[in-house]
């Protein structure tokens, strides 16, 4: 791909991988970071700028949609809510959805893409997760890259990749090991900022993914 790829990186094991494999099919990545004042903001943004270093990328952006913390909803950023632990088998859309998350994100490198000139925007948007996430599924991307289409110049070309959409997470973090993404550079979990907790749904998706994949994983848990 010649021309610019802006990288949607929060700094978990989905964006980085998903980092890795942009890196492999674009040689101009713009990365990507929004913060919206989640309890682990500070962390994650170190993750993020940890990732961009192991890349080499310069061009990068660092925001924050505070916002969302404003409207609530929750408990990743209302400190009311209890962050739950995991239950991987219930139905139910968990606390820590956060409403339309995914929309505004997208909408922020939508707008970064335009002025790059860029080609596509990259997502590490997993389809497993899409039960508990709506905002998580192929069709929300497909929606919204005709969102893209009608809401741009004319001449703005400007796709939706999720290259991971379709994985398990063993199956991501098998190929985050085939192509030497820095998974040990990337947070995931939703409660703490020194250790991971290993309880809340984040973690537990992720150390699943570890266990199926026959892998250690490299970040510390409590």
């Amino acid at each position: 791909m010649k021309d610019p790829a802006v990288i949607l990186v929060s700094g978990g094991m989905d964006s980085c991988v998903t980092a890795a494999i942009a890196r492999q099919e674009s040689a101009k990545l713009a990365f990507l970071h929004i913060s919206y004042g989640q309890r682990t903001e500070v962390r994650e943004r170190k993750a993020f700028n940890d990732i961009a270093d192991f890349y080499n990328i310069e061009n990068r952006m660092d925001v924050s949609i505070e916002y969302l913390a404003k409207i609530g909803g929750s408990s990743l950023t209302d400190r009311a809510m209890e962050v739950a632990d995991a239950d991987l088998e219930s139905p139910e859309i968990p606390t820590s959805y956060v409403p339309f998350r995914n929309a505004n994100m997208l909408a922020i490198a939508t707008s970064w893409a335009e002025v790059l000139g860029a080609s596509a925007i990259y997502i590490g948007a997993v389809a497993e997760d899409s039960s508990g996430y709506p905002d998580c599924r192929p069709e929300f991307y497909r929606a919204f890259e005709k969102t893209i289409e009608t809401g741009t110049k004319p001449d703005t070309d400007i796709k939706i990749k999720t290259p991971i959409i379709h994985l398990t997470k063993a199956e991501i973090v098998k190929k985050g090991f085939e192509i030497n993404a820095p998974l040990h550079l990337s947070w995931s979990c939703y409660r703490r900022e020194d250790v991971a907790c290993g309880t809340c749904d984040s973690c537990a998706l992720r150390l699943r993914g570890f266990r199926q994949a026959g892998e250690v994983d490299p970040i510390p848990y409590e």
